[in-house]
């Protein structure tokens, strides 16, 4: 597959999970990301979001604001409990300043209207898999070596 402009992907870069309950915002999504070198993995429950956290290497949720059952602070307060925590991107039809202020604040890494603007979702996404990779090397003490050789520089 073709990753997306300036973006190079790998095989350790994690899949890209969709969640929301509506058929739409999944089709929405597959049509953005095609060819575009990520997976999609679609769950239309956080239940059965939770059991895709479990199985799959997840960079990134791409979650609806309201999953009735359940809203995306849910999912916040669930990935933010994982060993390697994937980004969480929150959607609204309605993403308004007030949204925004409070997904960031509490750990989200951005807000995203739809119906989606591709080449928003594209960078978007692109900007949060760069900060995944930042924060999983950092983890693995990867980062921490890289770091400390540039500050001796």
């Amino acid at each position: 597959m073709n990753a997306a402009p300036g973006i190079a992907l790998n095989i350790a870069d994690g899949a890209v999970l969709s969640v929301s309950s509506g058929q739409d915002f999944h089709a929405s999504l597959e049509r953005i990301f095609r060819g575009s070198g990520w997976d999609l993995v679609q769950n239309h429950t956080l239940a059965s979001s939770f059991s895709s956290l479990q199985d799959t290497t997840i960079s990134i949720v791409i979650c609806e604001d309201n999953l009735f059952p359940g809203t995306w602070r849910d999912m916040l307060r669930h990935v933010l409990q994982m060993d390697d925590p994937p980004i969480l991107i929150v959607t609204a039809r309605l993403a308004d300043e007030r949204l925004w202020a409070e997904a960031l604040n509490l750990g989200a890494h951005d807000v995203l209207a739809t119906p989606f603007d591709a080449t928003e979702v594209i960078r978007i996404v692109g900007v949060a898999q760069q900060r995944w990779r930042n924060s999983r090397a950092l983890r693995s003490g990867k980062g921490k070596a890289a770091m400390a050789v540039g500050a001796t520089r």
